[in-house]
């Protein structure tokens, strides 16, 4: 074993893959405190999107959009989060095409028919029954 290889092996070590690994430039990657305390930052950002994410699932605001902008940003830095969007973006890939489909069109067609009946059904009850009332005034 040479240098050379020696330096070579180590290279290829830090380069897990076309497309995967780091994104950090590369005077932050040459030296291995700075690298690290560059992680450190990335992972608490995308853990703060991430965290974000997560509150705004019950309430009304776009939740799952700003977990994966959370994740993209682990992306830059993590190869984990890399083959986790990977995954994801095949996934919703796949699941866009079944969608596409006619008979799975004509299904979920019906479905929404079938449920805007029934809330109409709903509502038209209620409006028969009570009139334009508001719910926690229905009852006096």
């Amino acid at each position: 074993m040479t240098a050379e290889s020696d330096e070579r092996q180590v290279v290829m070590a830090m380069d897990p893959g076309p497309g995967l690994g780091s994104r950090a430039p590369h005077f932050i990657r040459r030296s291995r405190a700075l690298h690290l305390s560059w992680q450190v930052a990335v992972f608490l950002m995308g853990l703060a999107v991430v965290a974000a994410g997560v509150l705004l699932l019950p309430l009304p605001g776009p939740g799952w959009v700003v977990i994966f902008a959370g994740m993209a940003v682990w992306a830059t830095e993590f190869v984990w989060a890399q083959l986790v969007l990977r995954w994801t973006k095949r996934k919703v890939t796949e699941a866009a095409h079944r969608a596409m489909d006619p008979r799975v069109r004509r299904r979920n067609l019906t479905l929404t028919a079938i449920g805007l009946v029934v809330v109409a059904a709903v509502v038209g009850y209620y409006v028969w029954r009570f009139g334009f009332v508001m719910p926690w005034n229905a009852g006096g």
